[in-house]
């Protein structure tokens, strides 16, 4: 005898699962980052060993450090980005409920989600590289450290104040009206890419100079990649997020500004 067909599950019961496997992700990622950080291998969370690229004592292959510091970037921005997808993620859940593949366009949403922030983030390390190699090629900079940790700060804090941020936070503040814009038809799968990239690029447009502040306080910092990604999924996420921004904009001019005058009175 044919056995029965498996009743779908309520709405309810789907809900819970994704949350579930939601957050046994998220969970999943900041405890790898807590033991990584922890490991022989924690200096590849940290750009500021950035400088040493490609001279490991150990003679760890160049290819094998890229992949170290690639591996940890996704690593910490599943951690601190992903959890500011949530409400994109649950509204295209809720409309893809009744589809057989919604398992599948939703890890493809996710997977592309990361995947820019992935790009963003090989840029970022090539264009840190790049200050490193100045570096050590640059009396002046030798000379004046400080900037390294005055400016992600300072174009951080002045970030805040323009009109590109709200603009794009304004798109990740609107996740139902982004996904009906979206999903137009056709391939559900290169639908689902469109969605997570598009949505990835909006999100590194609002939150691509606070990510940078991770090469000015150094990634192998847990506390400091929770700080800055409970800031940006309130900005992104709670009602009153938006209002954070001025503020926040405010305290790292300062923070900035107390760097230079600690290095001109020093220098005095």
């Amino acid at each position: 005898m044919p056995m029965p067909a498996e009743a779908p599950l309520p709405p309810i019961s789907r809900r819970h699962t994704f949350n579930v496997v939601f957050g046994g992700l998220l969970v999943f990622a900041w405890i790898a980052l807590w033991l990584w950080e922890r490991s022989p291998y924690g200096r590849y969370l940290n750009h500021a060993e950035l400088g040493g690229f490609g001279h490991d004592p150990q003679s760890v292959s160049v290819l094998t450090q890229a992949a170290l510091y690639i591996a940890g970037w996704l690593l910490m921005t599943t951690a601190m980005m992903l959890p500011t997808t949530l409400p994109l993620l649950d509204a295209f859940r809720r409309m893809t409920a009744r589809r057989e593949d919604r398992h599948h366009l939703l890890a493809l949403v996710i997977a592309s989600y990361l995947g820019v922030w992935l790009a963003f983030g090989i840029a970022a390390h090539l264009f840190d590289l790049g200050l490193h190699e100045a570096f050590e090629h640059v009396r002046w900079l030798q000379e004046n450290p400080w900037i390294f940790g005055a400016g992600p700060l300072l174009l951080a804090g002045a970030f805040q104040f323009s009109k590109l941020k709200y603009r794009c936070l304004d798109r990740c503040r609107a996740p139902v009206g982004f996904v009906i814009q979206h999903w137009r038809g056709g391939n559900a799968a290169v639908q689902s890419l469109a969605i997570g990239a598009h949505h990835g690029l909006f999100c590194i447009g609002c939150c691509w100079a606070l990510m940078l502040l991770m090469f000015a306080v150094g990634t192998g910092s847990v506390g400091w990649m929770l700080a800055l990604g409970t800031v940006m999924a309130i900005e992104k996420n709670v009602s009153w997020g938006r209002r954070l921004s001025t503020p926040l904009g405010v305290a790292l001019l300062v923070w900035a500004a107390a760097i230079a005058l600690n290095h001109a009175w020093t220098w005095q």
